[in-house]
């Protein structure tokens, strides 16, 4: 499959933000991390916005961690608004919505997979009613591998725009290869050695979604032959945090690259710039 076709006729403006306007979504988000399991509360506006004109310009998926739907994921979503991306996006729960499953959710590696098609499947569906629109895929913890997986559940002659990673919680010596393959622009993999508690101990203590006991590559990034292939072929784009992202409120932790300042900051970017490419066609 082609690289999707130019869906608007000039770049996204930049989008100016009051510095009292960024502070406030700054705290006002790390308050909502604090009760972030109250999320499964949320509806409507603040898990999708897929109005007709948003579906015809593109599609983000954000696919949540093993807890489903929290205020993490809230986060992400309103990062993106914030930032200016004017596809749909959808909070997408792949997991039982039983809140007493997270390690099957974790571990449950059949079902994932299952769970999985069942996304390509509706990427393909929507592909076919807006062809030519960019699609992403954002994953958060859980939601990382469930992205890898997603991307490699799609036929042949489909692709998506690009994956973003957020503290995946796959070994670092998963294979991305066959999510590669399905991708136009690249696959990110942001990553923290500070996520000691969830990625680092969690991880070794009841294992990555790909059943290692090992530090996630959310923590330490991908590793190996096959990452090295994907890394100098630009397949793969590796993100370690790094001190300045202290300032998008994003403190190293498992919970930081879910704030919505840094999603506006750092991940729209990468979004907009796919698009500004081609609207410049």
């Amino acid at each position: 499959m082609s690289e999707p076709t130019a869906v608007r006729s000039k770049p996204i403006p930049e989008l100016a933000v009051s510095r009292g306007t960024r502070l406030w979504r700054g705290f006002t988000c790390w308050l909502t991390f604090l009760v972030t399991p109250l999320g499964w509360l949320c509806f409507g506006r603040l898990i999708r916005r897929l109005e007709p004109e948003r579906l015809d310009k593109g599609l983000v998926l954000v696919l949540t961690g093993i807890e489903g739907h929290s205020f993490l994921n809230v986060g992400i979503l309103c990062g993106l608004i914030d930032g200016g991306v004017e596809h749909a996006v959808d909070i997408v729960d792949w997991t039982t919505g039983n809140k007493f499953l997270y390690l099957y959710h974790l571990r449950g590696w059949k079902r994932n997979n299952r769970v999985a098609k069942e996304l390509a499947t509706r990427i393909s569906d929507y592909q076919n009613q807006y062809p030519g629109r960019p699609v992403w895929l954002v994953g958060h913890s859980g939601g990382g591998g469930m992205a890898l997986l997603t991307a490699a559940a799609l036929p042949d002659e489909r692709q998506v725009t690009g994956i973003v990673l957020l503290a995946a919680a796959v070994s670092p010596t998963f294979d991305v290869r066959p999510a590669a393959a399905r991708v136009t622009r690249g696959i990110w993999n942001y990553h923290s050695q500070l996520d000691w508690f969830f990625l680092v101990f969690g991880t070794t203590l009841l294992g990555t979604m790909d059943g290692q006991h090992v530090r996630a590559a959310g923590a330490c990034g991908f590793r190996g032959l096959a990452t090295d292939e994907l890394m100098n072929s630009g397949s793969l784009i590796q993100r370690p945090w790094q001190w300045k992202m202290l300032s998008q409120f994003h403190l190293g932790e498992h919970f930081g690259c879910a704030h919505r300042v840094f999603v506006a900051e750092e991940i729209v970017p990468l979004i907009r710039a796919g698009e500004e490419d081609q609207s410049g066609r």
